[in-house]
């Protein structure tokens, strides 16, 4: 679209910048490579990128599942919290990675404008589902450790409802562009789908949507994040005062402590700049960008399928030894240490 051109909007796609050209559908992302919106290298950079999360992101998460349904003593409440993460992150891997890996390699979204709003809503619904199980996570840590309930015991029949939880929410915040709030186009180089944060057309009411995620799907679980994980903080930090002559309890809180920075630090990288990308659109209409760094924020969100496992799983030591006992490397030796750190910890409460 030229500067100062009126053309009629295509319903399958907007590509957000202005393009020398009076028939913008002759540039539609379903037919034709996008060339004229960076170079080959860039785009098979960005498949080989893709092709690598697909590959890392698959392995480890069907390793979680696999383990957890191997072994026995990896299914308490926490695990099933983490398998719920590792399923979450599975679908954004197998749908949303190999998916752009192609489109990538191909420079244009080659499966055509109905995969897209499949792939949009399953990659959304997979994001937001590990997005709500990072705050679940913190919840669970904050009602065990730090007790604000006396003495309620956290179950697996309540982490079993988290994780319903988490699915609605996931379902609640993925639906609405498939009946009309808002819809499912491509973004950054076109490559790959995702919600319509470009367009100011009524009949999608894009920004309302935008605005929605923002608060029900970053500022809520950030928020949630940061108070539970602070609390527990806290809550070790006086432990370690009262017990300071406890060389366990020190290190203890050491632990937790850099676990704490790692998970929180990790949420961000994986969810900041896709939500700060759609506010800036949001509030800056009209104003040039250049679409390869607007593909960022959809990579590093992917990505997560590979970082949030190695967070939440990998630095967990039970899991990290049944996954190496699997693999027939040993780890059997770090079980018996890895329950006395866990009853140390869970075993701090509110002074």
């Amino acid at each position: 679209m030229k500067h100062g051109r009126v053309t009629e909007l295509p319903e399958d796609f907007y590509i957000p910048i202005a393009l020398d050209t009076d028939n913008i559908t002759s540039l539609s992302p379903f037919l034709i490579p996008q060339d004229h919106l960076a170079s080959s290298g860039t785009f098979y950079a960005m498949s080989f990128f893709m092709f690598f999360i697909f590959i890392v992101g698959t392995a480890i998460n069907v390793l979680t599942i696999a383990c957890t349904a191997q072994y026995k003593k990896l299914r308490s409440h926490l695990n099933y919290i983490l398998l719920n993460l590792a399923v979450a992150n599975l679908l954004v891997s197998c749908v949303g990675s190999s998916t752009a890996c192609c489109t990538f390699a191909s420079r244009y979204f080659i499966f055509g404008p109905l995969a897209c709003k499949i792939e949009g809503f399953m990659v959304t619904l997979g994001g937001m589902v590990s997005l709500w199980s990072l705050a679940v996570v913190a919840f669970e840590r904050w009602l065990v450790i730090c007790k604000p309930l006396g003495n309620f015991v956290f179950k697996p029949d309540h982490a079993i409802a988290c994780c319903i939880f988490t699915w609605v929410i996931g379902l609640i915040a993925s639906g609405p562009p498939l009946v009309g709030w808002s819809r499912y186009i491509p973004e950054g180089l076109q490559c790959s789908c995702g919600p319509d944060w470009y367009t100011t057309n009524n009949k999608y009411n894009n920004e309302s949507y935008v605005m929605f995620l923002f608060c029900f799907c970053f500022a809520v679980p950030l928020s949630t994040i940061v108070f539970c994980y602070g609390q527990l903080l806290i809550t070790l930090k006086m432990a370690a005062k009262a017990q300071a002559e406890s060389a366990s309890t020190q290190k203890a809180e050491r632990e937790v402590t850099r676990m704490v920075v790692v998970m929180v630090m990790g949420f961000l990288v994986c969810w900041l700049p896709y939500a700060s990308f759609a506010l800036w659109v949001v509030n800056n209409r009209g104003q040039p960008f250049d679409l390869r760094f607007a593909s960022i924020p959809s990579v590093f969100s992917k990505a997560s399928a590979v970082y949030n496992p190695v967070i939440y799983v990998l630095l967990n030591k039970q899991f990290r030894s049944c996954m190496m006992k699997m693999l027939g490397m040993g780890g059997g030796d770090d079980e018996e240490s890895s329950t006395q750190s866990v009853t140390e910890v869970s075993k701090v409460g509110p002074a």
